[in-house]
């Protein structure tokens, strides 16, 4: 397992748009010092489809020196591109990293056979740990729960990243495969929890991993009642990340708190006045001190 909470770390951005490496080193640091096992590197929330190669890589490098061992690196080499996706998990590989997270190929939505073809090209390059990225809601195909059975044949795809509240094919997953799930939005994380999951990849936990954490430790001794009353205390975490697409959300609630992080790179945009107000008042039901302004 590749721990019980990575969160899925924004990519700083300095005022001209470039990445802040140093601000992302600390960050980095932060997170694995407050409730994160390791941290998944250029993932959707990372801004991914806005990097350059470079760029991506040296994310990849920095985190791999940052941690050096005391939390995991989760590498995001998934593209809608068979022979890209190939290249930076190679690339990847080669920095040191822990695992990678592949999405489902995007966009040209491929038949499952072409799915399982991916992820198989994808799996020859490295003998580190793949994440299956099922996120239906963004990419529009559905990993069925038969495919993923396929998948789970590749010897290093060991995990599922389910961005999908089908608690019947998550409960499918668990039955049929031997697969780490991971709730792939925050507010499944409880109820993947109960069904036998291994935790989440997770946005939510740049501002409350440590709590999120208690309750799956909670949850881990058999104290079901203090694992529900952590989650539900965890709502308006969950609630800001609604407020506009992610991200939009946390990156605005991370410079409310202090953790300056910067903008974001177009085609996204910045939260509006309306929106960092209801940020705010999520931070302000969490217990959580806005310290500035966006």
């Amino acid at each position: 397992m590749l721990g019980g909470i990575l969160t899925a770390i924004v990519t700083p951005f300095d005022r001209e748009g470039g990445i802040d490496y140093e601000r992302f080193r600390e960050l980095a640091q932060y997170l694995v010092e407050n409730g994160s096992d390791g941290i998944v590197v250029a993932g959707t929330t990372g801004e991914s489809p806005t990097l350059t190669d470079d760029e991506r890589l040296e994310l990849f490098r920095v985190a791999v020196d940052t941690l050096n061992g005391r939390g995991t690196v989760v590498a995001g080499t998934g593209t809608y591109s068979t022979a890209h996706s190939v290249h930076l998990t190679q690339q990847a590989h080669d920095v040191g990293v822990d695992g990678f997270l592949v999405v489902t190929p995007y966009y040209n939505k491929p038949p499952a056979r072409g799915i399982i073809a991916h992820f198989k090209a994808v799996a020859d390059v490295s003998d580190k740990p793949i994440v299956v990225y099922n996120i239906p809601s963004r990419v529009v195909v559905n990993i069925e729960p038969e495919t993923i059975c396929e998948l789970a044949e590749i010897p290093t795809v060991r995990a599922v990243k389910q961005a999908h509240d089908d608690l019947d094919q998550a409960r499918r997953i668990l039955a049929e495969t031997d697969l780490d799930l991971y709730a792939g939005d925050d507010p499944l994380i409880h109820p993947f929890l109960e069904l036998g999951g291994v935790g989440v990849i997770s946005v939510a936990a740049h501002i409350v991993g440590d709590r999120m954490q208690e309750m799956i430790q909670a949850f881990r001794v058999g104290d079901a009642a203090e694992a529900q009353r952590i989650d539900d205390e965890l709502a308006p975490a969950f609630e800001l990340l609604t407020v506009q697409t992610n991200p939009i959300a946390i990156k605005a609630a991370l410079n409310l708190v202090g953790q300056r992080v910067g903008g974001v790179r177009l085609p996204l945009v910045e939260a509006t006045g309306d929106e960092v107000a209801r940020i705010r008042a999520c931070l302000d039901r969490l217990g959580i001190a806005a310290v500035a302004a966006v």
